[in-house]
């Protein structure tokens, strides 16, 4: 089958793209910005792209247009497709049809720490000889490689594993239902629910009956992992479960706690201490990824402590606080964070790392839920363990020096990136 992607140079498009090819499919697309890094792994690949969305392209012939969800109407090709009639899906309709239909799928879901969570459990299939696939809005150190379809299974044995990162924002222009209905998973991690995505969702509530049809998409044969203290996960198992639960809770359920140190992962089962592992990653939040990602995989036979040893080798994922090298004695890290619960555990989880170094965070609000100014009340609050906040402010329509007034002096904001980089240069001194 000859598939052509339109928005391939995004990370689950480009995905879908390298799947769809090892699959023994032939894979060409476009974007409206080809560059590397992603142009270059496609190219890689044997993947032809195309620059722009000219109706030219109908030229290809394919025997089927993949959506990805930044194309809309309006879009030249997308017209063209739509006026010629020819055949067209969305790409979590392809990928559910298409590839993951012959998998036992495992999906992780949740305003936080999805990448992260599953990234570490298909490291720990991984580790157990399951070979899993996997699609992940990110990429692991340990695999190099945002996707990759599972290893060969022998015969008689169950459906070879498939662990994606299962996205609540919507699937195309014209399918407004999110990523994550699409994949029909057998085990699912729902890790939190807060209002996000505001592009999209007009309230908590919104988002909340998304993740009620997911619920509604798992066997009762199969398993949901969720964490017992979350409110509004609480409100959507309410509307209907009808699937066993392992709760990610101290004394009910999974838990993961710190030992003698951050640094110490000390893994809990109804309240019975199982074993503990040194490991790479900090903070409550990634502890509690690791939880879920261990109790998902016991849903595939997956001995716990060979989970908890697997994670000891976890390297991480890319822009999730990646190290990116110390310069002057000034320690550089790289993260994602957006939303103002993720920046706090953050860094609070670096300050439990290094209790005594100063923090310069310096933030660059660039989602389209920040660039809103939705949480912009609560940007202050979220910074409150850093010593030091600089803020980007370009192509912003809300006043980000009045969001950080309460910070006073320990903030500033830079309308453009040189001024920025001055301030930090000025201000950053060997130890932060």
């Amino acid at each position: 089958m000859h598939i052509h992607i339109l928005g391939i140079c995004g990370t689950f498009m480009g995905g879908i793209a390298s799947l769809a090819q090892a699959a023994g499919n032939r894979v060409t697309g476009c974007d409206s910005q080809v560059y590397p890094p992603m142009s270059t792994q496609l190219e890689q690949l044997g993947i032809s792209l195309h620059s722009g969305w000219d109706a030219g392209q109908l030229a290809l012939a394919p025997d089927v247009f993949v959506i990805g969800n930044v194309v809309a109407r309006g879009n030249p090709l997308m017209e063209a497709i739509l006026d010629a009639g020819l055949p067209y899906m969305s790409g979590p309709q392809w990928l559910a049809e298409t590839l993951l239909r012959d998998y036992e799928v495992l999906a992780v879901a949740g305003t936080h720490g999805k990448t992260t969570t599953t990234s570490m459990l298909a490291w720990i299939l991984d580790q157990a000889g399951l070979a899993p696939g996997f699609l992940i809005g990110g990429v692991a150190h340990d695999f190099g490689i945002s996707a990759r379809l599972p290893g060969a299974r022998a015969p008689g044995s169950r459906r070879p594993p498939f662990v994606i990162e299962a996205d609540e924002y919507d699937t195309a222009f014209f399918d407004k239902r999110s990523k994550f209905v699409h994949y029909h998973p057998r085990v699912a991690v729902l890790n939190n629910l807060e209002f996000d995505h505001a592009d999209i969702f007009s309230d908590l509530e919104h988002i909340e009956t998304q993740f009620h049809h997911l619920v509604r998409t798992i066997p009762g044969a199969g398993r949901l992992v969720v964490p017992h203290d979350d409110t509004a996960l609480q409100r959507v198992l309410a509307r209907g479960c009808w699937t066993p639960i392992d709760w990610l809770d101290a004394s009910a359920g999974w838990s993961a706690q710190a030992g003698a140190g951050d640094d110490e992962l000390v893994l809990f089962q109804h309240g019975r201490r199982l074993g503990a592992v040194r490991w790479r990653q900090q903070g409550e939040h990634n502890r509690r990824n690791a939880a879920a990602a261990i109790a998902a995989a016991a849903q595939l036979g997956v001995d716990p402590l060979g989970a908890l040893q697997a994670l000891g080798s976890f390297q991480g994922v890319r822009r999730r606080m990646e190290p990116l090298g110390q310069f002057g004695g000034i320690q550089i890290y790289d993260d994602f964070a957006h939303h103002p619960t993720a920046i706090t555990t953050t860094l609070d989880g670096l300050r439990a790392r290094a209790p005594q170094g100063r923090i310069l965070a310096v933030i660059e609000p660039r989602s389209n839920t920040r660039k809103m100014g939705v949480w912009s009340q609560a940007l202050a609050a979220s910074l409150t363990a850093a010593d030091r906040v600089f803020c980007l402010t370009a192509g912003l329509g809300w006043d980000p020096a009045q969001a950080l007034a309460p910070l006073g002096a320990r903030a500033s904001c830079h309308g453009d990136l040189d001024s920025l980089l001055a301030a930090i240069a000025a201000a950053a001194v060997a130890g932060d």
